[in-house]
């Protein structure tokens, strides 16, 4: 059936009527609490707990996903990610039955390393690509234990029980093979949740999303439908990976040179078509990236990518070919630091430089906030000399996230009794809620929840409470987790902004006098050299501060008032400096008695 004929066939499926929220009489008495930590009001560090209070008998936890944010840059100084918040989770681990995982992004895997032993090391249920990338990245920390995970076939679908819910699973486009989202049948009612999904008819290398599957699925009612809302404000539908496959051809078909393509490292869609499009045109494959050579690693072991034998080198082995025949696959689309093509850019790579008649392609859209870091990325490289090719020039980029349209055609597939928009800013979701209000769910039946919010469903209603649960950002710094809090963060970002004034006082304990003029070292403050006249004057008032909180006792010893000197030297100097430069840097007193 061609791609046309599968749309009319799944919107004459969606005329249907809308099933009516009734009361079964498998339904049982008890609360489901739906509570998103994390991953609204946000795109990442996506984590939601299914939390079933029965009336008679023992509690229930179902976990979907459990994913990192990445930080802003600017008000996060040194962080590596940000995870959702465990109180909840550790305060009721030993009734936690499973983590159901709806793909192997890191905003949806990432923070599996660093909760999973805190709450009892539970079963994960993953497809086959998203386990291997799980059980990989859990080599970087090998002081943990084994992981159990549990093996969903997506191409043989099977239901499965995880205590009293009953779990249900459809194939869904995205850009990472092996997504799915899930249909789970709770002792109170039906959720449909898309995980992160777009509809492509005609993609290149994965098969449609299975609609008939959520057709079928949705006919057993679908009583509150989770929907991934990230690109519900961009209007029609989303362009096909097919199209994508199309342009980029066109690069390799006018490259005289390299093609050096930068992409997310998990977007493995796009990685697979670059490898064709290389042995189409005879190419040879680098690729260079830490986490993308995992993924790559992981889909090849995997079977889900596909190549022709010998396509792949290492880069030292580049340089033996002519540039046309060379094809580099990279991280750094986003100019990450550290990333393959920022150490290109910088003249810091290994082995690459750019040169004359090289191809760079940005493949990935912008995720907001790098607009201008990405633009010094391309500017840098163009001056190198380099063609620029991006998303804005032509389409060589597609999004893993449902337009409007598609969103609008699932909720007619689903046909929910409530609408629920994740995976979203509060704009995104509030997108989704137009589209139900258009397609005459009623306000009410539309929960827009934040982070830390609860969600009661019983067997007649889903409602939004006011009930709130710890959700706050933790932070993972280095080794650390959640030891870096906001007073921490705020003194980078004054140490950042302003510098640091550090002044060394060295008393004689016996005499009370300074022994030494008083050291001082700044650093991203003012240059010393420079600032004689500023050093002059900070000199005399540490002098005068002493002076005032040392006592004299005639001929016994002095009392030393230290900790008040430090409290009066980072005050006074702290008016002082901000009098003479308007910027208040971070002032460390140090105080040293002989």
């Amino acid at each position: 059936m061609d791609a046309l004929k599968t749309q009319e066939t799944l919107e004459d499926l969606s005329k249907l009527p809308q099933r009516k929220f009734n009361k079964q009489k498998t339904l049982k008495e008890g609360v489901l609490k739906i509570i998103p930590i994390s991953g609204l009001e946000e795109v990442g560090r996506n984590l939601t707990i299914f939390h079933w209070f029965p009336i008679k008998g023992k509690e229930e936890i179902l976990i979907l996903d459990m994913g990192l944010g990445y930080p802003d840059i600017e008000n996060t100084l040194g962080i590596d990610y940000t995870i959702p918040n465990l109180e909840y989770l550790i305060e009721n681990k030993d009734k936690i039955l499973g983590i159901l995982i709806t793909h192997g992004h890191y905003d949806h895997i990432g923070a599996i390393p660093y909760i999973i032993d805190k709450i009892g090391n539970p079963p994960i249920y993953a497809t086959p690509l998203t386990k291997g990338i799980i059980i990989k990245r859990q080599q970087d920390f090998p002081h943990q234990g084994k992981l159990e995970i549990h093996e969903i076939k997506k191409d043989t679908y099977k239901t499965f029980k995880i205590g009293s819910f009953i779990i249900d699973y459809f194939h869904v486009n995205h850009n990472i093979p092996d997504s799915i989202g899930y249909f789970i049948q709770t002792p109170v009612g039906n959720i449909m949740h898309t995980g992160d999904f777009k509809i492509d008819f005609t993609p290149f290398f994965d098969k449609p999303a299975d609609l008939s599957r959520v057709v079928k699925l949705a006919h057993k009612g679908v009583d509150l439908l989770m929907v991934d809302s990230t690109n519900a404000p961009e209007p029609g539908h989303i362009i096909s990976e097919r199209k994508i496959m199309e342009n980029l051809e066109e690069i390799f078909k006018k490259a005289k040179g390299r093609i050096i393509a930068s992409t997310f490292a998990s977007l493995l869609e796009r990685i697979q078509q670059l490898i064709y499009l290389a042995g189409l045109y005879g190419r040879k494959v680098v690729i260079d990236g830490h986490t993308m050579r995992v993924n790559v690693e992981v889909a090849k072991r995997l079977g889900y990518l596909k190549f022709e034998k010998g396509i792949f080198i290492r880069p030292e082995d580049s340089f033996k070919l002519p540039p046309h025949k060379v094809l580099i696959i990279c991280t750094g689309s986003q100019a990450e630091e550290g990333s393959a093509l920022m150490r290109i850019a910088n003249r810091e790579h290994k082995y690459f430089r750019i040169v004359n008649g090289d191809s760079v392609i940005f493949s990935s859209s912008i995720i907001p906030g790098n607009e201008r870091i990405i633009q010094n990325l391309k500017d840098t490289l163009t001056k190198q000399g380099a063609k620029i090719y991006h998303y804005q020039m032509m389409d060589i980029h597609a999004s893993g996230h449902a337009f409007a349209d598609d969103i609008r055609l699932f909720i007619n597939l689903a046909k929910p009794n409530y609408l629920m928009p994740v995976h979203g800013h509060y704009f995104m979701m509030k997108a989704v809620e137009e589209i139900g209000l258009d397609l005459g769910i009623p306000k009410e039946k539309i929960i827009i929840a934040a982070n830390g919010d609860v969600v009661k469903m019983e067997a007649n209603s889903v409602k939004l409470t006011n009930e709130k649960v710890p959700s706050n950002l933790v932070y993972v710094d280095g080794l650390g987790l959640g030891s870096v809090g906001d007073v921490v963060l705020r003194d980078r970002k004054a140490l950042a902004e302003e510098g640091i004034f550090v002044v060394i006082v060295t008393i004689d304990s016996k005499t009370g006098e300074i022994k030494t003029s008083p050291d001082i070292i700044s650093r991203g403050f003012v240059y010393l050299r420079e600032s004689k006249d500023l050093l002059n004057e900070s000199r005399s008032i540490i002098k005068n501060i002493v002076a005032k909180n040392t006592q004299f006792l005639g001929d016994e010893a002095p009392i030393i008032q230290e900790e008040q000197i430090k409290y009066s030297l980072k005050e006074e100097l702290s008016e002082f400096l901000f009098r003479k430069t308007g910027r208040r840097p971070v002032i460390i007193p140090v105080v040293i008695k002989v």
